[in-house]
């Protein structure tokens, strides 16, 4: 087995992020403060050193910064070896949002479902912020369908390290997400404050989001 830890951050200086608390965007200089930060990470792929992959699928992990160690995951059932790419998907798989009521991470009541034809939200932000003309933001993001698919892959390379898979060992990734990407290339507040459906919106920010996460390093 191995964990994943993600550890949220803030900006260019990989600045300290946390709920309710204020925080302004290096670019935009808007003011946010965050009450919500939850999204699901499934899919996980692992690349040996020798080019094998391992697929563990039917893992799905909801993490919620509100809650102590509620970014930090442990991925079971993992063959013994030396890895050197890690992948995760953040998001939930077509076949999921389609599969009717579920428990665990997918339970509906954990508020990340929106409807059997929309499926689940992948990705929920929410806070305040003076610039938004409602006081408010709401990123909903999902959308599993083609024409929709906010579904985004995110492949790390572990460089020098490796990640080694051994019966009496417990390694740990420790990933950071820096947070501000959400509105990386100056979006503002004040133009993209509601993202509350799949659409053209929804993709757009899961991009954004998707190139927030880094490898920083590996406790083996």
């Amino acid at each position: 087995q191995f964990k994943l830890e993600v550890e949220p951050v803030w900006g260019p200086t990989s600045g300290a992020f946390n709920l309710n608390t204020p925080l302004i965007h290096p670019t935009t200089n808007d003011n946010i403060t965050f009450s919500k930060l939850m999204f699901y990470v499934s899919g996980y792929e692992l690349k040996k050193t020798d080019g094998t992959i391992v697929k563990r699928s039917g893992l799905y992990h909801l993490l919620d910064a509100s809650k102590t160690d509620g970014m930090l995951v442990t991925i079971d059932s993992i063959p013994e070896g030396n890895y050197s790419e890690v992948s995760f998907i953040i998001g939930v798989d077509s076949t999921r949002n389609v599969s009717g009521a579920q428990t665990g991470a997918l339970d509906p009541a954990n508020g990340m479902f929106w409807s059997w034809n929309t499926g689940y939200i992948f990705f929920k932000a929410e806070g305040t912020s003076p610039q938004s003309p409602s006081g408010i933001f709401r990123y909903h993001i999902g959308g599993f369908k083609e024409v929709n698919n906010a579904i985004r892959k995110v492949t790390m390379n572990t460089g020098i390290s490796v990640l080694g898979i051994r019966p009496n060992a417990s390694p740990q990734l420790h990933v950071m997400m820096n947070v501000a990407r959400l509105w990386h290339g100056g979006i503002l507040m004040a133009n993209v404050n509601d993202i509350h459906m799949p659409g053209q919106a929804a993709m757009d920010m899961a991009t954004r989001y998707q190139a927030a996460f880094t490898l920083d390093h590996i406790h083996n």
